[in-house]
């Protein structure tokens, strides 16, 4: 059988792979997408964030992709898309629990922080097989040659693209591509193939995962004592995230009723008899970690399972590189960390949107090699950043007063990043570095903050609220030349809303003058 010849094989139809396919289609060029199951399925990475939503909408924009448009905020997701299912997310809650301990809510056990000012214009939690299976339909309608139930067995580098071999329901299959994309996932197809070594030794961060989605989850509000005093938006209209010594929950809410939950858990002793029982029995498993968190345990008591609870032994993964002279991986297939900050739907349409970049040469041209090498530079900075970001919030999980200091990073690196943005301030958004990867001080802030975190983590007796204090100082300082959000104040009680008079007492930090930031944030309430 002769090898089909074509300019793009993208090998994986989740919504990042997909969305390139209907890019490069819309744009003339000549690409098949690869699918080794079928839409609509199951996926997870769910939690969308404001960085994500501005990269659909310079794609909205810069191709002419209306539905990536209103796939940018909750309110238009409803009133043009209310077939595709979603959650309202307002922004990031966390709660500290002790183990085998009803939840208290104070200060010291409770933060959130907002990510838009109103319903309308938030957030969205993304039921994943609505959405890729919507990704995939337009890739089509854009000409894209989408194939599913592919299996690849082998690929092949050849002086003028990669030989892609393997079978289509039995039938024999083999694709001779000038350029090969790896959508596919965890340390992909073409990382088993060419090869392309594993980096995971270099990952600080360890965890397992327990996941499903259940109907019947009841509010937190609803199952503790103590009242909750209010804050910037509802709790549970976020991501969810209750904390504990060694691991943490999540919990996304869906309009439907659906709620996507799960557990990470370090590789700590005192959670070796749930990861050990889990490899064994994911479901029972999940009851036993529930009844050592009395709260989420009566969230969960009338909950039922939608489709079985699972378990994964552990979520991270790393390649040493992200292209080659005929190929590149998009992000999540690059490298994953942890879901701890949502940081995956953004990061991987924000490399889509550098890949789709490359191409815009012409419909025969092909990424450059100094172009692809600046890619993977990047790629790599970023999984660095963020495995720092995480591992730091890790080793603080069991003291709320030093995780709550250490997410102000995460916040202030892309609060910063979200309202220059919003206000044309960057020039070129897509190409600068996720999380502050490049930024001069948020780049070695992340990593002098893994060191500091460790630190305090580790103090004992006497010197462990000094160690805390002392922490909560360093970072305070720190975020100042990025911190437009007032985060990381001892007055807001751990409760950030969208504060704008306190972004236009920030002015200076953005290099404007007070008028020009006051007529310019009309950019940032429409979203």
């Amino acid at each position: 059988m002769a090898a089909e010849r074509r300019q793009v094989a993208i090998v994986g139809a989740g919504f990042a792979g997909s969305l390139l396919a209907r890019i490069l289609a819309a744009r003339g060029v000549d690409v098949v997408l690869l699918e080794k199951g079928s839409h609509p399925r199951f996926a997870l990475g769910e939690s969308s964030t404001p960085l994500a939503n501005l990269a659909l909408e310079r794609l909205a924009s810069r191709y002419g992709f209306e539905d990536l448009h209103q796939l940018a905020t909750h309110g238009r997701w409803k009133r043009c898309h209310p077939e595709l299912r979603c959650g309202l997310k307002r922004g990031f809650t966390f709660y500290h629990h002790e183990l085998d301990q009803p939840y208290r809510p104070s200060p010291a056990s409770r933060m959130l922080v907002a990510a838009n000012p109103r319903a309308s214009v938030a957030d969205t939690h993304w039921l994943r097989a609505d959405v890729d299976h919507h990704f995939v339909r337009q890739a089509v309608a854009a000409g894209a040659d989408y194939r599913d139930r592919v299996t690849l067995r082998e690929a092949r580098s050849e002086p003028d693209g990669v030989r892609l071999v393997g079978a289509r329901d039995g039938e024999a299959l083999e694709i001779r591509a000038r350029f090969v994309v790896d959508a596919s996932g965890p340390a992909g197809f073409l990382a088993r193939e060419i090869p392309i070594p594993s980096a995971l030794r270099r990952l600080r961060t360890r965890s397992a995962l327990l996941f499903g989605h259940f109907r019947g989850v009841r509010e937190l509000a609803h199952v503790v004592d103590a009242p909750f005093v209010p804050g910037p938006y509802p709790d549970e209209w976020a991501a969810v995230h209750h904390l504990f010594a060694g691991g943490w929950c999540y919990s996304l809410r869906f309009d439907d009723g659906l709620t996507s939950a799960g557990a990470l858990l370090a590789p700590v002793p005192r959670h070796r008899a749930v990861s050990a029982l889990a490899a064994r029995d994911p479901e029972t498993a999940w009851a036993s970690l529930l009844l050592r968190l009395p709260s989420l345990a009566l969230q969960f008591g009338d909950a039922k399972a939608v489709r079985p609870v699972e378990y994964r032994p552990r979520v991270q993964h790393r390649l040493t590189r992200a292209t080659g002279q005929h190929w590149a991986v998009l992000p999540h297939t690059f490298a994953f960390v942890d879901p701890l900050f949502s940081t995956g739907i953004a990061w991987s349409l924000i490399g889509v949107e550098r890949l789709a970049g490359l191409f815009e040469e012409g419909p025969r041209s092909h990424p450059s090699g100094a172009r692809l090498r600046a890619y993977d530079r990047l790629l790599n900075a970023e999984a660095d950043q963020i495995d720092r970001l995480i591992a730091g919030a890790y080793s603080a999980l069991g003291r709320f007063r030093l995780f709550a200091a250490q997410a102000q990073l995460y916040f202030a690196a892309v609060s910063w990043a979200e309202i220059r943005q919003r206000l044309g301030l960057t020039a070129d958004p897509a190409w600068s570095g996720f999380l502050g990867a490049d930024d001069a001080v948020l780049r070695g802030a992340v990593a002098e903050s893994l060191r500091r975190v460790r630190r305090a983590a580790a103090a004992r007796g006497a010197d462990r609220e000094g160690a805390a204090a002392g922490f909560e100082a360093w970072v305070r300082e720190t975020i100042e030349p990025r911190n437009l959000a007032g985060l990381a104040d001892p007055a807001r009680g751990n409760l950030y809303p969208i504060d704008n008079l306190e972004l236009i007492d920030r002015h200076e930090l953005l290099g404007l003058d007070r008028d020009e930031l006051d007529r310019l944030l009309p950019r940032i309430d429409g979203r």
